[in-house]
């Protein structure tokens, strides 16, 4: 394994991150603690979670199943001090309404850190991030912003971050992150942190071959201001291992949740191919080619990976030794540059 710090931190991480939004869902607890039992015996260290997962699915009956999951094999093990975990809070949304219906008001982010904190079986969270943004802006797939001149969103970074410093300091969390968050969020939580409020020190947003968007704007942001990128959907949903180009395979993601197809465009599907041609033509599979490439990034503080399998789940980690030569850069970049961004 390879190992990072987490931004303005002395946390060590792994650059592959062990994403878990399916414990619950489609992977049950043996399985969840059968992937950590293998992700950590290979030196993974850092694990993602949230209090809407499980997913693809989120729904009252599924809420904070994840959480528990890694809770329980945190008892199990007494690994705490092992590993480092991130969490999310969710926002505002008609699929949250089971959780709570405010944004991210002081006593919302109280509700939900003790309840991770009461899951997850632990006196802390490492790096606690908000899920997605309370206002208007592009996210779960939209490409370009529409500005809504009614929206009721009122500027409130400053509040948010007063209110973070708050669980801080009681030693609920140890630092903050953002996710599906845009150059101009980050910013103002930048602005925020020069007045001495905590900073934000990591985004998490989609980031695969399919989707490169954080490439206009937001990485320069990261790179000047020291924060990292902490990419999901490395696979797009699955759709950058291959499976889905010659039809929709039983048990598959998409095939069991069709709402998650927005890796599945007619450009998607062409990108995808070109990219299987450039992996097979130098003797790699499309899956650890895909992850290789977002491993690599010099934005990228630790690559999230999921898995319904153990045999995934080997395939992913085993990206971390895959080394891509410029010839097979420069390919991938010919067709960045005739299909950018097919699946936002």
């Amino acid at each position: 394994m390879k190992y990072t710090h987490l931004p303005n931190t002395d946390i060590k991480v792994s650059k592959i991150c062990l994403g878990s939004m399916t414990w619950g869902e489609q992977n049950t607890e043996a399985e969840g603690h059968a992937q950590l039992d293998y992700a950590t015996a290979q030196g993974v260290n850092f694990i993602d979670t949230a209090e809407l997962y499980s997913v693809p699915n989120a729904r009252a009956e599924t809420y904070g199943s994840t959480e528990r999951i890694i809770g329980s094999w945190l008892q199990k093990t007494g690994k705490r001090d092992q590993v480092v975990i991130a969490s999310k809070i969710a926002g505002p949304a008609d699929f949250t309404k089971h959780i709570r219906t405010g944004g991210f008001a002081k006593h919302e982010l109280e509700d939900a850190v003790h309840k991770s904190l009461g899951r997850l079986g632990t006196d802390y969270i490492d790096l606690y991030q908000l899920h997605w943004p309370e206002r208007n802006t592009n996210f779960f797939g939209q490409l370009g912003y529409t500005h809504d001149p009614d929206e009721a969103w009122k500027d409130n970074f400053a509040q948010i971050l007063e209110d973070l410093d708050s669980l801080i300091k009681a030693g609920k969390i140890r630092h903050i992150g953002l996710s599906n968050e845009s150059p101009y969020g980050l910013s103002r939580y930048l602005e925020e942190a020069r007045k001495g409020a905590p900073k934000m020190i990591t985004v998490q947003n989609p980031y695969s071959l399919l989707n490169r968007k954080d490439e206009v704007g937001l990485t320069e942001i990261m790179h000047r201001e020291e924060v990292g990128l902490l990419p999901y959907s490395p696979l797009g949903f699955g759709q950058l291992t291959g499976k889905y180009l010659d039809g929709y395979p039983p048990n598959a993601r998409v095939t069991l949740f069709p709402n998650y197809s927005r890796y599945h465009s007619e450009n998607g599907f062409a990108a995808t191919r070109r990219y299987k041609e450039i992996a097979d033509a130098h003797g790699l599979s499309l899956t650890q080619m895909a992850l290789a490439f977002v491993n690599t990034r010099p934005f990228v503080t630790a690559n999230i990976i999921g898995a319904t399998s153990i045999e995934q789940l080997t395939e992913n980690i085993d990206s971390i030794n895959v080394q891509l030569s410029d010839e097979v850069l420069k390919a991938i970049n010919e067709v960045h540059a005739e299909i950018p961004n097919p699946a936002p």
